[in-house]
């Protein structure tokens, strides 16, 4: 891969936190006796906490989302701020990716305040040109215009741009966008590899071999 910009998701491709993420919304319908559908985790991925928390509801949750964003608020805080790490060889490899120039990005249905101060306390977030959570844009990782958005923001062509991410439907919206797209190994996804593969440019199981 010859490109110089890079677009990283989060969860599941930077840091090893797709259990905790996905737990919280698995964990609510669980405790309150709500069935959801066995690929639950890939279908929530792309939404964000916004957009997970409407998809719980649509399934019969009877909470508004305020009320889930503050119940699963004191877990997520404290795991993201303190304990989530990220996965194997993701600093070595960024580093190389500066010094040889390349411009890195990340883009992530994550919130800022899980987002930032994960990045900052694993040592990366000086790494990123940008750090972008789908709330700045308006706009999920299952709609091919953010994509588009994110390129332009950057000052580069679609087509330029490498888009790495763990979830199958992210993949399959920035291919349709038109970016060269990295999937990239998460025990989450494990079940969707080989779909995960037919989407992506490159296929990884570890940074270190980008």
């Amino acid at each position: 891969m010859e490109q110089k910009t890079y677009i990283f998701d989060f969860d599941g491709t930077l840091v090893d936190s797709m259990d905790t993420w996905a737990g919280v919304y698995i964990k609510l319908l669980d405790e309150n006796g709500i069935s959801y559908p066995s690929d639950i985790v890939k279908i929530i991925t792309p939404l964000g906490n916004s957009g997970a928390a409407k998809y719980c509801i649509s399934l019969g949750l009877h909470m508004t989302a305020e009320e889930i964003a503050e119940h699963n608020h004191e877990i997520l805080i404290k795991r993201y701020g303190y304990e989530i790490p990220e996965k194997s060889n993701v600093t070595k490899t960024l580093k190389r990716l500066k010094e040889k120039g390349c411009s890195l990005n990340v883009l992530t249905a994550s919130p800022h305040k899980y987002l930032d101060p994960c990045l900052k306390r694993l040592g990366i977030y000086e790494l990123f040109d940008n750090v972008w959570s789908i709330d700045d844009f308006g706009h999920s990782k299952g709609e091919t215009v953010i994509y588009e958005k994110a390129a332009q923001r950057l000052g580069v062509k679609v087509s330029d741009c490498v888009f790495a991410d763990d979830n199958l439907i992210a993949l399959k919206t920035a291919k349709e966008a038109g970016m060269v797209t990295l999937g990239v190994y998460d025990k989450s996804s494990h079940d969707l590899t080989e779909e995960i593969k037919m989407v992506s440019d490159k296929y990884i199981t570890d940074f270190d071999q980008i």
